[in-house]
């Protein structure tokens, strides 16, 4: 599995673009998983150029919650590609494009090892995706709180989180996980990064974690 980031607050590769908001590409092996789509698709599209990434071949599109910061891309990329799949938490309305829309309230396996939590406290899905290590989890910007997205698959060992943490202090519920990389909205990242160094990973549009 590879995921790279696409949009960020900073930036790792120089020649990208920062803005306020978060995208990542999750690569998996089987699908291509576009994760939110950043605050403004000429930057999103232009990110993706420069890393080589083709919006054709882009199979599903994630949309954690409707705020602007991580939908303002969407058209931008649903001009591009009318064949991937979006998955939509049901707080998020009128796409209307072709493109096949699926929209998750529940706890759900969307294919074989890749779940969402569904709509948590009426604003946010997350995404949670099974690796040989355990499971790697993409969060938008955490509104829920991090116990309670990660109380969804409570006997899921977690061996990565990426993305946004707003304002998140629950540490002991990060300590869970084996790694993080805390970006766009987290509040706390140097505390993030000094309390738990060695499985801190820097964020930032560019930054591509292998497992």
């Amino acid at each position: 599995m590879k995921i790279t980031i696409l949009y960020d607050n900073t930036v790792t590769v120089p020649a990208l673009t920062p803005d306020w908001g978060f995208s990542c590409l999750i690569e998996t092996g089987t699908r291509n998983i576009l994760f939110d789509t950043g605050g403004n698709g000429r930057i999103l599209l232009e990110n993706m150029a420069i890393l080589g990434i083709d919006p054709a071949s882009i199979d599903d599109i994630f949309i954690s919650h409707q705020h602007f910061d991580h939908i303002g891309g969407l058209s931008a990329m649903l001009n591009e590609n009318q064949n991937a799949v979006v998955h939509i938490p049901p707080s998020v309305r009128g796409i209307k494009y072709k493109n096949q829309v699926i929209s998750y309230s529940t706890p759900s396996e969307i294919y074989p090892g890749i779940y969402t939590t569904g709509e948590l406290n009426d604003i946010e899905q997350s995404m949670f995706l099974d690796t040989q290590k355990g499971a790697v989890v993409i969060i938008g910007c955490c509104h829920p709180g991090l116990g309670n997205i990660l109380g969804t698959f409570p006997d899921k060992k977690i061996s990565l989180i990426v993305g946004g943490l707003h304002g998140s202090e629950e540490y002991e519920v990060m300590e869970r996980s084996e790694k993080i990389c805390p970006s766009h909205c987290t509040r706390h990242i140097e505390d993030i990064k000094s309390r738990f160094y060695d499985k801190y990973i820097p964020g930032g549009a560019g930054t591509v974690i292998e497992l």
